[in-house]
Protein backbone atom coordinates (compact mmCIF):
# COMPACT_ATOMS: atom_id res chain seq x y z
CA UNK A 1 0.00 0.00 0.00
CA UNK A 2 2.60 2.50 0.80
CA UNK A 3 4.04 1.84 -2.48
CA UNK A 4 1.08 2.27 -4.34
CA UNK A 5 0.55 5.98 -2.27
CA UNK A 6 4.09 6.82 -3.40
CA UNK A 7 3.75 6.07 -7.10
CA UNK A 8 0.33 8.24 -6.25
CA UNK A 9 2.75 11.54 -5.08
CA UNK A 10 4.67 11.08 -7.86
CA UNK A 11 2.00 11.14 -10.61
CA UNK A 12 0.05 13.74 -8.84
CA UNK A 13 3.32 16.09 -8.92
CA UNK A 14 4.06 15.34 -12.61
CA UNK A 15 0.22 15.98 -13.39
CA UNK A 16 -0.73 18.91 -11.39
CA UNK A 17 3.03 20.13 -11.82
CA UNK A 18 2.52 20.38 -15.65
CA UNK A 19 -1.03 22.41 -15.14
CA UNK A 20 0.66 24.82 -12.51
CA UNK A 21 3.22 25.19 -14.81
CA UNK A 22 0.79 26.22 -17.73
CA UNK A 23 -1.60 28.09 -15.63
CA UNK A 24 1.11 30.32 -14.25
CA UNK A 25 2.33 31.18 -18.04
CA UNK A 26 5.37 29.21 -17.47
CA UNK A 27 6.86 28.45 -20.84
CA UNK A 28 3.44 29.34 -22.48
CA UNK A 29 3.89 32.99 -23.13
CA UNK A 30 0.48 33.43 -24.43
CA UNK A 31 -0.85 32.53 -21.16
CA UNK A 32 1.40 35.67 -19.19
CA UNK A 33 -0.20 37.90 -21.65
CA UNK A 34 -4.07 36.43 -21.31
CA UNK A 35 -6.63 36.89 -24.28
CA UNK A 36 -7.00 38.95 -26.67
CA UNK A 37 -9.58 41.44 -26.32
CA UNK A 38 -10.55 43.49 -29.32
CA UNK A 39 -12.60 47.14 -28.65
CA UNK A 40 -16.47 46.83 -28.41
CA UNK A 41 -16.58 43.00 -27.54
CA UNK A 42 -18.96 41.19 -26.07
CA UNK A 43 -18.94 38.80 -23.19
CA UNK A 44 -20.58 35.89 -23.23
CA UNK A 45 -21.16 34.80 -19.38
CA UNK A 46 -22.57 31.85 -18.08
CA UNK A 47 -25.17 31.38 -15.02
CA UNK A 48 -25.90 28.28 -14.32
CA UNK A 49 -26.25 26.08 -11.50
CA UNK A 50 -25.68 26.07 -7.69
CA UNK A 51 -22.91 28.91 -6.52
CA UNK A 52 -21.18 28.92 -2.76
CA UNK A 53 -20.37 30.14 -0.28
CA UNK A 54 -17.21 29.11 0.56
CA UNK A 55 -13.71 29.18 -0.80
CA UNK A 56 -12.74 27.80 -4.30
CA UNK A 57 -11.77 24.31 -4.26
CA UNK A 58 -7.81 23.57 -3.56
CA UNK A 59 -6.09 23.23 -6.90
CA UNK A 60 -5.71 19.28 -6.57
CA UNK A 61 -9.23 18.99 -5.52
CA UNK A 62 -10.10 20.51 -8.77
CA UNK A 63 -7.62 18.48 -11.04
CA UNK A 64 -9.29 15.52 -9.58
CA UNK A 65 -13.16 16.60 -10.42
CA UNK A 66 -14.53 19.16 -8.35
CA UNK A 67 -16.18 21.95 -9.58
CA UNK A 68 -17.61 24.09 -6.75
CA UNK A 69 -17.82 27.93 -7.96
CA UNK A 70 -17.67 30.43 -5.22
CA UNK A 71 -20.34 33.16 -5.66
CA UNK A 72 -17.72 35.56 -4.97
CA UNK A 73 -15.93 34.51 -8.01
CA UNK A 74 -18.83 35.16 -10.09
CA UNK A 75 -19.02 38.80 -8.74
CA UNK A 76 -15.21 39.74 -9.10
CA UNK A 77 -15.47 38.91 -12.81
CA UNK A 78 -18.77 40.53 -13.54
CA UNK A 79 -17.19 43.70 -11.59
CA UNK A 80 -13.51 42.90 -13.84
CA UNK A 81 -15.82 43.30 -16.78
CA UNK A 82 -17.65 46.42 -16.07
CA UNK A 83 -13.87 48.30 -15.61
CA UNK A 84 -12.84 46.59 -19.13
CA UNK A 85 -13.38 49.45 -21.55
CA UNK A 86 -12.89 46.92 -24.54
CA UNK A 87 -16.26 45.34 -23.21
CA UNK A 88 -18.81 46.90 -24.54
CA UNK A 89 -21.73 44.27 -23.71
CA UNK A 90 -22.50 41.74 -21.24
CA UNK A 91 -24.75 38.49 -22.44
CA UNK A 92 -25.69 36.75 -19.74
CA UNK A 93 -26.43 33.36 -20.36
CA UNK A 94 -28.97 31.80 -17.81
CA UNK A 95 -29.46 27.90 -17.26
CA UNK A 96 -30.95 26.52 -14.11
CA UNK A 97 -30.15 27.97 -10.98
CA UNK A 98 -29.78 26.42 -7.90
CA UNK A 99 -29.53 29.27 -5.56
CA UNK A 100 -32.14 30.86 -2.92
CA UNK A 101 -33.27 34.87 -3.45
CA UNK A 102 -30.39 35.97 -1.80
CA UNK A 103 -27.87 35.09 -4.08
CA UNK A 104 -29.99 35.91 -6.94
CA UNK A 105 -30.51 39.67 -5.86
CA UNK A 106 -26.30 39.49 -5.64
CA UNK A 107 -26.32 38.24 -8.98
CA UNK A 108 -29.15 41.24 -9.98
CA UNK A 109 -26.92 43.82 -8.11
CA UNK A 110 -23.90 42.74 -10.27
CA UNK A 111 -25.86 42.78 -13.48
CA UNK A 112 -27.45 46.40 -12.56
CA UNK A 113 -24.21 47.60 -12.07
CA UNK A 114 -22.43 46.70 -15.18
CA UNK A 115 -25.22 49.34 -16.57
CA UNK A 116 -24.32 51.80 -14.31
CA UNK A 117 -20.85 51.44 -15.77
CA UNK A 118 -22.42 51.94 -19.31
CA UNK A 119 -22.19 48.12 -20.68
CA UNK A 120 -24.86 47.05 -22.76
CA UNK A 121 -26.89 44.21 -21.12
CA UNK A 122 -28.75 41.16 -22.59
CA UNK A 123 -29.94 38.21 -20.88
CA UNK A 124 -30.81 34.92 -22.66
CA UNK A 125 -32.65 31.94 -21.26
CA UNK A 126 -32.05 28.98 -21.56
CA UNK A 127 -34.94 27.10 -19.52
CA UNK A 128 -37.49 23.92 -19.42
CA UNK A 129 -38.37 24.03 -16.06
CA UNK A 130 -42.57 23.95 -15.58
CA UNK A 131 -41.49 27.62 -13.61
CA UNK A 132 -37.72 29.45 -13.71
CA UNK A 133 -39.11 32.63 -11.39
CA UNK A 134 -35.35 33.17 -9.92
CA UNK A 135 -33.72 32.26 -13.58
CA UNK A 136 -35.93 34.93 -14.83
CA UNK A 137 -36.05 37.36 -11.86
CA UNK A 138 -32.02 37.37 -12.21
CA UNK A 139 -32.63 37.99 -15.99
CA UNK A 140 -34.82 40.72 -15.52
CA UNK A 141 -32.34 43.42 -13.71
CA UNK A 142 -30.53 43.27 -17.75
CA UNK A 143 -31.17 46.11 -20.32
CA UNK A 144 -32.89 43.50 -22.26
CA UNK A 145 -34.04 39.99 -22.51
CA UNK A 146 -34.28 37.32 -24.75
CA UNK A 147 -35.65 33.47 -24.51
CA UNK A 148 -34.63 30.83 -26.60
CA UNK A 149 -37.12 29.47 -28.97
CA UNK A 150 -37.42 26.21 -26.94
CA UNK A 151 -38.42 27.59 -23.36
CA UNK A 152 -41.55 27.35 -21.60
CA UNK A 153 -43.60 29.23 -19.27
CA UNK A 154 -40.79 31.23 -17.10
CA UNK A 155 -42.85 32.76 -15.02
CA UNK A 156 -45.34 31.27 -13.14
CA UNK A 157 -45.81 32.37 -9.49
CA UNK A 158 -44.16 31.63 -6.21
CA UNK A 159 -44.82 28.18 -4.73
CA UNK A 160 -43.48 26.18 -1.50
CA UNK A 161 -43.88 22.86 -0.80
CA UNK A 162 -44.35 22.11 3.59
CA UNK A 163 -43.54 18.10 4.54
CA UNK A 164 -44.67 17.12 8.17
CA UNK A 165 -43.74 13.83 9.26
CA UNK A 166 -45.38 12.59 12.33
CA UNK A 167 -47.70 10.35 11.01
CA UNK A 168 -44.62 8.61 9.22
CA UNK A 169 -43.03 8.42 12.64
CA UNK A 170 -46.61 6.82 14.14
CA UNK A 171 -46.56 4.33 11.53
CA UNK A 172 -43.26 3.38 12.38
CA UNK A 173 -44.37 2.46 15.95
CA UNK A 174 -41.77 5.79 16.97
CA UNK A 175 -43.29 8.76 18.97
CA UNK A 176 -41.17 12.23 19.53
CA UNK A 177 -40.85 13.61 22.26
CA UNK A 178 -40.22 17.34 21.79
CA UNK A 179 -39.19 20.66 24.03
CA UNK A 180 -39.63 24.09 22.18
CA UNK A 181 -39.38 27.47 22.82
CA UNK A 182 -40.73 29.90 20.50
CA UNK A 183 -44.41 30.24 19.06
CA UNK A 184 -43.37 29.99 15.94
CA UNK A 185 -40.19 27.18 15.84
CA UNK A 186 -41.74 25.12 13.22
CA UNK A 187 -38.50 23.25 12.65
CA UNK A 188 -39.49 20.73 15.18
CA UNK A 189 -43.31 20.96 13.92
CA UNK A 190 -41.81 19.93 10.31
CA UNK A 191 -40.37 16.62 12.19
CA UNK A 192 -43.01 15.94 14.52
CA UNK A 193 -46.06 16.78 13.67
CA UNK A 194 -49.06 15.88 10.81
CA UNK A 195 -50.00 19.56 9.70
CA UNK A 196 -49.55 23.38 9.29
CA UNK A 197 -50.25 24.95 12.78
CA UNK A 198 -51.84 28.52 12.53
CA UNK A 199 -48.66 29.84 13.83
CA UNK A 200 -46.94 28.24 11.13
CA UNK A 201 -49.12 29.28 8.56
CA UNK A 202 -49.12 33.18 9.54
CA UNK A 203 -45.25 33.19 9.44
CA UNK A 204 -44.98 31.46 5.63
CA UNK A 205 -47.45 33.37 4.31
CA UNK A 206 -45.54 36.56 5.56
CA UNK A 207 -42.52 35.47 4.34
CA UNK A 208 -44.60 34.57 0.84
CA UNK A 209 -45.70 38.06 0.82
CA UNK A 210 -42.28 39.33 1.19
CA UNK A 211 -40.77 37.69 -1.37
CA UNK A 212 -43.73 38.61 -4.00
CA UNK A 213 -43.69 42.02 -3.19
CA UNK A 214 -39.76 41.84 -3.87
CA UNK A 215 -40.08 40.26 -7.35
CA UNK A 216 -42.84 42.18 -8.45
CA UNK A 217 -41.39 45.32 -7.75
CA UNK A 218 -37.94 44.36 -9.26
CA UNK A 219 -39.54 43.01 -11.92
CA UNK A 220 -41.62 45.83 -12.59
CA UNK A 221 -39.93 48.40 -12.12
CA UNK A 222 -37.06 47.16 -15.35
CA UNK A 223 -39.79 45.90 -17.64
CA UNK A 224 -41.75 49.30 -17.31
CA UNK A 225 -44.72 47.66 -16.02
CA UNK A 226 -47.04 48.69 -13.16
CA UNK A 227 -46.79 45.78 -10.26
CA UNK A 228 -50.97 45.91 -11.07
CA UNK A 229 -50.31 44.65 -14.56
CA UNK A 230 -47.51 42.17 -13.86
CA UNK A 231 -49.43 40.50 -11.56
CA UNK A 232 -51.91 40.33 -14.05
CA UNK A 233 -49.65 38.94 -16.33
CA UNK A 234 -48.48 36.46 -14.31
CA UNK A 235 -52.11 35.04 -13.14
CA UNK A 236 -52.30 35.07 -17.29
CA UNK A 237 -49.51 32.23 -17.20
CA UNK A 238 -48.08 33.08 -20.28
CA UNK A 239 -46.30 29.81 -21.82
CA UNK A 240 -44.88 30.48 -25.14
CA UNK A 241 -42.16 32.31 -25.93
CA UNK A 242 -44.29 34.10 -28.22
CA UNK A 243 -46.91 35.25 -25.24
CA UNK A 244 -43.92 36.21 -22.79
CA UNK A 245 -43.04 38.55 -25.69
CA UNK A 246 -46.94 39.73 -26.40
CA UNK A 247 -47.26 40.24 -22.60
CA UNK A 248 -43.90 42.74 -22.44
CA UNK A 249 -42.46 40.31 -20.69
CA UNK A 250 -39.17 39.91 -22.79
CA UNK A 251 -37.85 42.22 -25.71
CA UNK A 252 -36.62 38.57 -28.51
CA UNK A 253 -36.97 34.99 -28.96
CA UNK A 254 -34.48 33.91 -30.89
CA UNK A 255 -31.21 31.52 -30.80
CA UNK A 256 -28.21 33.35 -28.91
CA UNK A 257 -26.36 34.13 -32.33
CA UNK A 258 -29.63 35.70 -33.98
CA UNK A 259 -29.42 37.90 -30.29
CA UNK A 260 -25.83 38.86 -31.20
CA UNK A 261 -26.21 39.50 -34.81
CA UNK A 262 -28.66 42.07 -34.22
CA UNK A 263 -25.99 43.44 -31.84
CA UNK A 264 -23.68 43.51 -35.14
CA UNK A 265 -21.86 40.66 -34.33
CA UNK A 266 -19.03 42.11 -32.01
CA UNK A 267 -16.16 40.03 -30.94
CA UNK A 268 -17.23 37.76 -28.66
CA UNK A 269 -15.29 36.48 -25.23
CA UNK A 270 -16.31 33.72 -23.35
CA UNK A 271 -15.92 33.91 -19.73
CA UNK A 272 -14.05 30.78 -19.23
CA UNK A 273 -11.40 32.56 -21.64
CA UNK A 274 -12.36 36.51 -19.81
CA UNK A 275 -10.85 34.40 -16.51
CA UNK A 276 -7.47 34.35 -17.27
CA UNK A 277 -7.20 38.51 -17.82
CA UNK A 278 -5.96 39.77 -14.89
CA UNK A 279 -7.91 41.92 -13.05
CA UNK A 280 -4.93 45.02 -12.38
CA UNK A 281 -5.20 45.25 -16.28
CA UNK A 282 -8.61 46.99 -15.77
CA UNK A 283 -7.04 49.13 -13.23
CA UNK A 284 -8.08 47.06 -9.75
CA UNK A 285 -5.32 48.44 -7.10
CA UNK A 286 -6.12 47.16 -3.76
CA UNK A 287 -5.10 49.52 -0.90
CA UNK A 288 -5.86 46.46 1.51
CA UNK A 289 -6.32 43.23 2.17
CA UNK A 290 -9.75 42.12 3.64
CA UNK A 291 -10.12 38.43 5.32
CA UNK A 292 -12.99 36.66 3.86
CA UNK A 293 -14.58 34.50 6.65
CA UNK A 294 -17.15 31.61 5.31
CA UNK A 295 -19.60 30.54 7.51
CA UNK A 296 -21.20 28.00 5.54
CA UNK A 297 -23.94 25.15 6.48
CA UNK A 298 -24.91 23.57 9.24
CA UNK A 299 -23.75 25.04 12.62
CA UNK A 300 -21.53 21.59 13.92
CA UNK A 301 -19.26 21.65 16.89
CA UNK A 302 -15.51 20.86 16.39
CA UNK A 303 -12.65 21.43 13.69
CA UNK A 304 -14.13 20.35 9.90
CA UNK A 305 -14.34 21.93 6.78
CA UNK A 306 -16.67 19.27 5.01
CA UNK A 307 -19.99 17.00 5.99
CA UNK A 308 -19.62 13.26 5.22
CA UNK A 309 -20.94 14.40 2.09
CA UNK A 310 -18.46 16.90 1.41
CA UNK A 311 -20.36 19.80 1.68
CA UNK A 312 -19.35 22.81 3.65
CA UNK A 313 -19.86 23.21 7.17
CA UNK A 314 -19.98 25.82 10.18
CA UNK A 315 -17.83 23.87 12.52
CA UNK A 316 -16.93 25.73 15.67
CA UNK A 317 -13.35 25.19 16.26
CA UNK A 318 -12.64 25.80 12.54
CA UNK A 319 -14.02 28.87 11.80
CA UNK A 320 -13.42 30.56 15.67
CA UNK A 321 -9.64 29.70 14.65
CA UNK A 322 -10.05 31.37 11.36
CA UNK A 323 -11.65 34.54 12.90
CA UNK A 324 -9.01 34.72 15.26
CA UNK A 325 -5.98 34.37 13.54
CA UNK A 326 -7.41 36.57 10.62
CA UNK A 327 -7.99 39.38 13.49
CA UNK A 328 -4.52 38.37 14.41
CA UNK A 329 -3.05 38.83 11.20
CA UNK A 330 -1.23 42.15 10.46
CA UNK A 331 -1.91 41.90 6.79
CA UNK A 332 -5.40 42.29 7.45
CA UNK A 333 -7.13 45.25 7.45
CA UNK A 334 -10.91 44.13 8.57
CA UNK A 335 -13.24 41.00 7.84
CA UNK A 336 -15.85 39.77 6.44
CA UNK A 337 -17.75 36.94 7.82
CA UNK A 338 -20.27 35.31 5.17
CA UNK A 339 -22.73 33.46 6.43
CA UNK A 340 -24.97 31.14 4.78
CA UNK A 341 -26.09 28.66 7.28
CA UNK A 342 -29.38 26.80 8.46
CA UNK A 343 -27.96 27.05 12.35
CA UNK A 344 -27.43 23.74 14.09
CA UNK A 345 -25.68 23.04 17.43
CA UNK A 346 -26.36 25.64 20.36
CA UNK A 347 -23.07 25.29 22.20
CA UNK A 348 -20.51 25.13 18.87
CA UNK A 349 -23.18 28.76 17.85
CA UNK A 350 -22.37 30.34 20.92
CA UNK A 351 -18.22 29.76 21.15
CA UNK A 352 -18.24 31.07 17.37
CA UNK A 353 -20.82 33.79 18.74
CA UNK A 354 -17.60 34.84 20.94
CA UNK A 355 -15.29 34.54 18.38
CA UNK A 356 -16.72 37.46 16.74
CA UNK A 357 -16.89 39.27 20.06
CA UNK A 358 -13.05 38.79 20.41
CA UNK A 359 -12.14 39.41 16.70
CA UNK A 360 -14.42 42.07 16.35
CA UNK A 361 -11.90 44.08 19.19
CA UNK A 362 -9.12 43.58 16.95
CA UNK A 363 -10.49 44.48 13.16
CA UNK A 364 -13.20 46.08 11.95
CA UNK A 365 -15.88 43.20 11.35
CA UNK A 366 -19.22 42.96 9.29
CA UNK A 367 -21.33 40.34 8.90
CA UNK A 368 -23.16 39.36 5.05
CA UNK A 369 -25.50 37.23 4.75
CA UNK A 370 -26.42 34.52 1.90
CA UNK A 371 -29.68 32.85 1.60
CA UNK A 372 -29.86 31.57 4.84
CA UNK A 373 -28.19 32.92 7.80
CA UNK A 374 -31.21 31.90 10.78
CA UNK A 375 -31.48 30.57 14.17
CA UNK A 376 -27.68 28.96 14.63
CA UNK A 377 -26.55 31.16 11.38
CA UNK A 378 -28.25 34.43 13.26
CA UNK A 379 -27.15 33.48 16.60
CA UNK A 380 -23.40 33.70 14.90
CA UNK A 381 -23.83 36.75 13.43
CA UNK A 382 -25.52 38.78 16.16
CA UNK A 383 -22.55 40.27 17.99
CA UNK A 384 -20.48 41.73 14.45
CA UNK A 385 -19.90 45.44 14.02
CA UNK A 386 -22.63 45.63 11.28
CA UNK A 387 -24.91 43.00 10.13
CA UNK A 388 -25.99 43.37 6.05
CA UNK A 389 -28.59 41.26 4.51
CA UNK A 390 -30.13 40.59 1.12
CA UNK A 391 -33.86 41.51 0.91
CA UNK A 392 -34.40 38.15 0.23
CA UNK A 393 -32.47 36.73 2.95
CA UNK A 394 -33.74 34.29 5.26
CA UNK A 395 -32.79 34.81 8.88
CA UNK A 396 -34.25 35.62 12.41
CA UNK A 397 -35.31 32.23 14.10
CA UNK A 398 -34.13 33.01 17.11
CA UNK A 399 -35.76 30.03 19.14
CA UNK A 400 -34.39 26.57 20.19
CA UNK A 401 -36.17 22.88 20.55
CA UNK A 402 -35.22 19.39 21.17
CA UNK A 403 -36.10 16.50 19.93
CA UNK A 404 -36.28 13.24 21.74
CA UNK A 405 -37.06 9.91 19.67
CA UNK A 406 -38.71 7.11 21.91
CA UNK A 407 -38.23 3.54 19.25
CA UNK A 408 -40.28 1.24 22.12
CA UNK A 409 -42.92 0.78 19.85
CA UNK A 410 -40.65 -0.13 16.88
CA UNK A 411 -38.69 -2.41 18.66
CA UNK A 412 -42.14 -4.19 19.35
CA UNK A 413 -43.53 -4.01 15.67
CA UNK A 414 -39.97 -6.14 15.18
CA UNK A 415 -39.92 -8.67 17.38
CA UNK A 416 -36.78 -6.84 19.48
CA UNK A 417 -37.41 -7.26 23.17
CA UNK A 418 -36.37 -4.51 25.07
CA UNK A 419 -35.22 -3.37 28.83
CA UNK A 420 -34.32 0.12 30.88
CA UNK A 421 -32.26 0.03 34.05
CA UNK A 422 -31.11 3.70 35.24
CA UNK A 423 -29.54 5.24 38.65
CA UNK A 424 -30.23 8.63 39.24
CA UNK A 425 -34.14 10.79 39.22
CA UNK A 426 -33.58 11.71 35.65
CA UNK A 427 -31.58 9.23 34.27
CA UNK A 428 -34.39 8.10 31.55
CA UNK A 429 -33.42 11.32 29.95
CA UNK A 430 -31.05 9.22 28.29
CA UNK A 431 -32.90 6.26 27.33
CA UNK A 432 -34.13 5.54 23.34
CA UNK A 433 -36.94 3.41 24.27
CA UNK A 434 -39.16 4.88 27.11
CA UNK A 435 -40.97 8.02 27.35
CA UNK A 436 -39.81 10.09 29.70
CA UNK A 437 -41.50 11.03 33.74
CA UNK A 438 -43.07 14.58 33.83
CA UNK A 439 -40.09 15.12 36.39
CA UNK A 440 -37.71 14.81 33.79
CA UNK A 441 -39.88 16.42 31.03
CA UNK A 442 -39.62 19.48 33.64
CA UNK A 443 -36.09 18.97 33.60
CA UNK A 444 -35.47 19.57 29.80
CA UNK A 445 -37.80 21.93 29.60
CA UNK A 446 -36.16 24.19 31.88
CA UNK A 447 -32.71 23.55 29.59
CA UNK A 448 -34.62 24.33 26.43
CA UNK A 449 -35.63 27.22 28.19
CA UNK A 450 -32.02 28.34 29.81
CA UNK A 451 -30.86 28.13 26.13
CA UNK A 452 -33.43 30.36 25.07
CA UNK A 453 -32.37 32.64 27.36
CA UNK A 454 -29.09 32.83 26.21
CA UNK A 455 -29.56 33.27 22.53
CA UNK A 456 -31.58 36.14 23.81
CA UNK A 457 -29.31 37.63 25.72
CA UNK A 458 -26.55 37.47 22.94
CA UNK A 459 -28.78 39.06 20.44
CA UNK A 460 -29.72 41.57 22.82
CA UNK A 461 -25.93 42.74 24.00
CA UNK A 462 -24.99 42.41 20.15
CA UNK A 463 -27.60 43.93 18.52
CA UNK A 464 -28.14 46.86 21.15
CA UNK A 465 -31.54 45.68 21.93
CA UNK A 466 -34.08 45.17 24.90
CA UNK A 467 -33.95 41.67 25.81
CA UNK A 468 -37.99 41.93 25.40
CA UNK A 469 -38.14 43.68 22.11
CA UNK A 470 -35.67 40.80 21.03
CA UNK A 471 -38.17 37.54 22.51
CA UNK A 472 -41.01 39.51 20.87
CA UNK A 473 -39.54 39.45 17.19
CA UNK A 474 -37.45 35.93 18.17
CA UNK A 475 -40.28 33.19 19.05
CA UNK A 476 -38.20 31.05 16.42
CA UNK A 477 -39.97 32.93 13.89
CA UNK A 478 -38.21 33.48 10.19
CA UNK A 479 -38.08 37.14 8.75
CA UNK A 480 -36.94 38.06 5.28
CA UNK A 481 -33.47 40.14 4.96
CA UNK A 482 -36.33 43.43 4.38
CA UNK A 483 -38.19 42.49 7.51
CA UNK A 484 -35.74 41.81 9.33
CA UNK A 485 -34.26 45.53 8.54
CA UNK A 486 -37.73 46.63 9.87
CA UNK A 487 -37.41 45.01 13.25
CA UNK A 488 -33.55 45.89 13.74
CA UNK A 489 -32.47 42.39 13.50
CA UNK A 490 -29.83 43.41 10.41
CA UNK A 491 -28.77 46.99 10.03
CA UNK A 492 -27.57 47.33 6.07
CA UNK A 493 -29.92 45.96 3.16
CA UNK A 494 -27.47 44.86 0.27
CA UNK A 495 -25.24 42.14 -0.97
CA UNK A 496 -21.25 41.16 -0.44
CA UNK A 497 -20.31 44.84 -1.94
CA UNK A 498 -22.36 46.54 0.04
CA UNK A 499 -20.70 44.65 3.41
CA UNK A 500 -17.38 45.41 1.70
CA UNK A 501 -18.08 49.00 1.24
CA UNK A 502 -19.78 49.43 4.81
CA UNK A 503 -16.17 47.94 6.33
CA UNK A 504 -14.19 49.83 4.21
CA UNK A 505 -16.07 52.78 6.37
CA UNK A 506 -15.53 51.43 9.19
CA UNK A 507 -11.16 50.90 8.23
CA UNK A 508 -11.12 54.30 7.40
CA UNK A 509 -11.22 53.74 3.98
CA UNK A 510 -12.95 55.48 1.31
CA UNK A 511 -16.01 53.14 -0.78
CA UNK A 512 -14.14 53.48 -3.81
CA UNK A 513 -10.79 52.21 -2.27
CA UNK A 514 -9.76 48.72 -3.75
CA UNK A 515 -9.46 46.21 -1.46
CA UNK A 516 -8.51 41.96 -1.97
CA UNK A 517 -10.62 40.18 -0.58
CA UNK A 518 -9.08 36.92 0.75
CA UNK A 519 -10.42 33.81 1.54
CA UNK A 520 -9.53 32.58 5.60
CA UNK A 521 -7.32 30.71 6.39
CA UNK A 522 -5.62 30.83 2.94
CA UNK A 523 -5.66 27.36 0.84
CA UNK A 524 -3.31 24.96 1.79
CA UNK A 525 0.18 24.92 -0.45
CA UNK A 526 0.21 22.59 -3.24
CA UNK A 527 2.28 20.01 -2.13
CA UNK A 528 0.21 19.82 1.22
CA UNK A 529 -2.41 18.49 -0.62
CA UNK A 530 -0.66 16.37 -2.35
CA UNK A 531 0.94 14.64 0.90
CA UNK A 532 -2.71 15.06 2.26
CA UNK A 533 -4.43 12.84 -0.50
CA UNK A 534 -1.45 10.49 -0.67
CA UNK A 535 -0.84 9.72 3.28
CA UNK A 536 -4.19 9.82 4.21
CA UNK A 537 -6.32 12.67 5.78
CA UNK A 538 -9.34 15.40 6.18
CA UNK A 539 -8.61 16.92 2.80
CA UNK A 540 -8.36 13.54 1.17
CA UNK A 541 -11.72 12.57 3.18
CA UNK A 542 -13.04 15.94 1.91
CA UNK A 543 -12.12 15.02 -2.03
CA UNK A 544 -13.21 11.65 -1.52
CA UNK A 545 -16.66 12.61 -0.61
CA UNK A 546 -16.79 14.91 -3.32
CA UNK A 547 -16.27 12.30 -5.79
CA UNK A 548 -18.70 10.28 -4.05
CA UNK A 549 -21.29 13.40 -4.49
CA UNK A 550 -20.96 12.51 -7.90
CA UNK A 551 -23.19 9.03 -7.72
CA UNK A 552 -26.97 9.38 -8.83
CA UNK A 553 -28.75 11.09 -5.62
CA UNK A 554 -31.90 8.99 -4.50
CA UNK A 555 -35.26 10.16 -6.04
CA UNK A 556 -36.62 11.81 -3.21
CA UNK A 557 -38.69 14.58 -3.45
CA UNK A 558 -36.85 17.76 -3.22
CA UNK A 559 -38.26 18.87 0.09
CA UNK A 560 -37.04 15.84 1.74
CA UNK A 561 -33.76 15.93 0.04
CA UNK A 562 -33.04 19.20 1.73
CA UNK A 563 -34.15 17.70 5.55
CA UNK A 564 -32.22 14.97 4.86
CA UNK A 565 -28.93 16.74 4.02
CA UNK A 566 -29.95 19.53 7.20
CA UNK A 567 -30.51 16.56 9.44
CA UNK A 568 -27.27 14.54 8.87
CA UNK A 569 -25.27 17.16 10.58
CA UNK A 570 -26.88 18.28 13.23
CA UNK A 571 -26.38 17.20 16.65
CA UNK A 572 -28.10 13.95 18.31
CA UNK A 573 -29.97 14.36 21.43
CA UNK A 574 -28.92 17.98 22.30
CA UNK A 575 -31.11 20.98 21.71
CA UNK A 576 -30.70 22.41 18.06
CA UNK A 577 -31.35 25.94 16.63
CA UNK A 578 -32.74 25.40 13.47
CA UNK A 579 -35.32 27.51 10.94
CA UNK A 580 -38.12 24.92 9.14
CA UNK A 581 -35.35 23.45 7.55
CA UNK A 582 -37.90 22.50 3.80
CA UNK A 583 -38.91 25.95 3.46
CA UNK A 584 -37.83 26.68 0.03
CA UNK A 585 -40.04 29.79 -1.59
CA UNK A 586 -39.36 28.97 -5.92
Amino acid sequence: MRAIRILVVVLLVIVVGGLVLRLSGIGFPAAVRGPKIEPGSALVFDLEGEYVEAPEAPLLARVLGQHRVPLVTVLSELRKAGRDARISTVVLRIRGLDIGWAKAQDLRDAILALHDRGKRTYAYVECERFGANREYYVASAADQVWLAPGTRAPLVGLAADYLFLGGLWEKLGVSLEVEKVGKYKSAAESLAGRQMSEANAEMVNSLMDSYETQMIAAVADRRKLSPSDLRAIIDEAPVTPTEMLAAKLVDGVGHLDALLAKQGNPPIVEDEDYAAVDARSVGFEPVATFALVYGTGSVVHGDAKASRAGEPVLASTTVSRALRKASEDDDIKAIVFRIDSPGGSALASDIVYQAVVDAKKKKPLVVSMSDLAASGGYYVAAAADTVVAQPGTLTGSIGVFVIRPVIGGLLDKLGIGHAAITRGAHADLLLSTETMTPDTRARLESEVRSIYDLFVERVSTGRSLEPAYVDEVGQGRVWTGAQANERKLVNVLGGLHVAVDRVKEQAGLTRDADVALLPYPPPEPLIEQIRKVAFGSEVGSEVGGELAGVAPALPLPEPLRRLAAVLADLPSGSPILVPPVVVDVH
